[in-house]
């Protein structure tokens, strides 16, 4: 039976939209849906570029994540292994903050 890494990757994004503020939630909200595939798609690029180009003072390694996870709402292909790399970065994520905690 396939697993649905669309539901996965609405989680990511509902986690996502939960750490923004709610002007910018709103803004991710309005990005996935379907009728705004024509900024969607170019914007996801951006990111894409931006996270490549982190080590520039403006640009930051989160804009690579974000933007993958905006292009993987209309590819396919890419919502398996985005899915596992999300999964295994919110793991990562949780342990780092639980050591944080016990110090």
């Amino acid at each position: 039976m396939p697993e649905n890494y669309k539901a996965d990757i609405d989680r990511h994004f509902a986690w996502f939209e939960g750490k923004l503020s709610p002007r910018p939630a709103k803004f991710v909200r309005w990005l996935r849906k379907p009728s705004s595939r024509l900024v969607r798609i170019p914007l996801a690029i951006l990111l894409v570029v931006g996270g490549v180009f982190s080590f520039l003072p403006i640009l930051g390694l989160w804009m690579l994540p974000l933007g993958l996870l905006l292009i993987a709402q209309d590819v396919p292909l890419l919502q398996r292994p985005l899915a596992r790399m999300l999964g295994w970065i919110e793991r990562k994520w949780i342990e780092r903050q639980r050591a944080r905690n016990t110090q």
